[in-house]
Order: C-alpha cells, then sequence, then structure tokens
C-alpha cells in the first residue's frame, strides 16, 4: 500500500493506475453526472468526500457551471493534486477530513458524493461516515456512493476476485501486483454486499434508495433523504 493514501497507489500515480484496477472507472463519474443531469433542481452546493485526485468535481464543474463545490480527503497529496487540477477555479473549496469526522452543519448540501472511499472504514465507522452525510444533506438532497462490494456467497466471492484478477493482469500489472491487491479484499479494505448497502442507507433514515451502477466488484447506489419529489 502507498504511505499517502488509504488505496493501493500513490497519489501521484493514481489517475492513470486507478484504471488498471477498477474496471469501467471513468463510467462511475458519467454514471453520477447523468444523474444529476435528470435532477428536480439546480444544483447549488456539492460536497465530494474522499474526493481524492478532484477528477470527478473537474468533470462535474463542466456540466453544473453554477454549483459551489466542497472537496474533502483526509489525504493531504491527494488533496494537492486537486487543488492543481482545480486551479484558479472560484466554484471549489477544500478541506482536509474523513467522512466520518465532518463538522458542518445540518442541511447544508444538495448533493453529497462518496466514491470508493468508504469500504475501508469498519462497521462502526462506515455508520457514522454515511449518518455524517444524511446529516449534511438538505431535506430533498441526494447521496450518491460507489463502493467495492462483496459477493452473497462464497463461490461468488471466488469468481469475483478470479475475474479481478485476470482484469489486472490483462492491464498489464504484475503476478506480484495483483496478488497484492487481491490479498486487501476483507483485510485492508472491507467491502459489504449490495444488499447490505440497500439496508444502511435505509437504516440511516433514506426513504429511496436505489442501486445506480454495478460491474465487477464494484457497485453504485443514490439516497434520496425525503421521498415524494416530482422528478
Amino acid at each position: 500500500m502507498s504511505n499517502d493514501n488509504t488505496a493501493p497507489i500513490a497519489s501521484q500515480n493514481y489517475d492513470e493506475e486507478v484504471l488498471t484496477i477498477i474496471p469501467l472507472y471513468p463510467m462511475l463519474r458519467q454514471s453520477i453526472i447523468e444523474l444529476l443531469a435528470s435532477w428536480h433542481g439546480p444544483v447549488e452546493a456539492w460536497f465530494d468526500t474522499g474526493c481524492g485526485t478532484g477528477t470527478l468535481v473537474a468533470d462535474a464543474c463542466k456540466v453544473f457551471p453554477h454549483t459551489k463545490f466542497t472537496l474533502a480527503d483526509p489525504s493531504a497529496k491527494m488533496l494537492a493534486i486537486a487543488r492543481q487540477k482545480l486551479a484558479g477555479n472560484a466554484q471549489v473549496t477544500f478541506i482536509e477530513s474523513d467522512s466520518q469526522g465532518l463538522g458542518y452543519a445540518d442541511n447544508q448540501f444538495d448533493i453529497i458524493t462518496a466514491i470508493q472511499c468508504h469500504h475501508y472504514l469498519n462497521e462502526d465507522e462506515r455508520r457514522r461516515a454515511v449518518g455524517n452525510c444524511f446529516r449534511m444533506l438538505k431535506s430533498a438532497g441526494m447521496f450518491i456512493t460507489f463502493e467495492n462490494i462483496k459477493p452473497l456467497s462464497e463461490a461468488g466471492i471466488r469468481l469475483g476476485l478470479k475475474r479481478w484478477t485476470k482484469y489486472q493482469r490483462d492491464r498489464g500489472k504484475t503476478a506480484e501486483e495483483v496478488e497484492r491487491n487481491i490479498a486487501r479484499f476483507g483485510k485492508e479494505y472491507f467491502p459489504i454486499s449490495i444488499l447490505e448497502h440497500l439496508e444502511l442507507l435505509r437504516s440511516i433514515g433514506f426513504p429511496c434508495v436505489e442501486i445506480l451502477w454495478a460491474s465487477y466488484m464494484q457497485a453504485g447506489f443514490y439516497a434520496i433523504k425525503r421521498d415524494g419529489m416530482s422528478y
């Protein structure tokens, strides 16, 4: 593991190397932006926790030119790259924090995104992180999260890891690199199943919870804080 963030990639190499580890990674961002392009009204305030190198917000700024973005990450080196990528953009603000330590007041944001960051947390930390996101959302706000997931069966886990191994090898990862990444499953990051994700979001208080995207061993979800809106 790199020593400047929780991913297995050093921050300065993240944008390039993440494509060799997470299948269809650019489609995560595309799915989020397409979803929010169908949102019920203007997106005035968007919080991206676990922002990494800021690529999601860099893409979103082009589609949502009037939105104010707040980017948070516990890695100072990731934030430094995000600041450089978004230099001169008056739409963005940065803070160094993880999701479970966020101190914003209630009802601040229309949208909160958490992309590939909460699977590093244990059960209590994950619940606190998602609860913070719920609390910070406005009453009709939306939470969008993408995470590594755990298949429902042992056979599913074995097959999923085998398929993921092939994906990485086909994209030039060495046998040692692939073995190191596979060995992190359940030890350095802690995926939960799609069903557990849905139950967690409902138990936090979201009345509307949906699956947005799924591929390989990643899935995306969106949850709306108050149902009954017309979309």
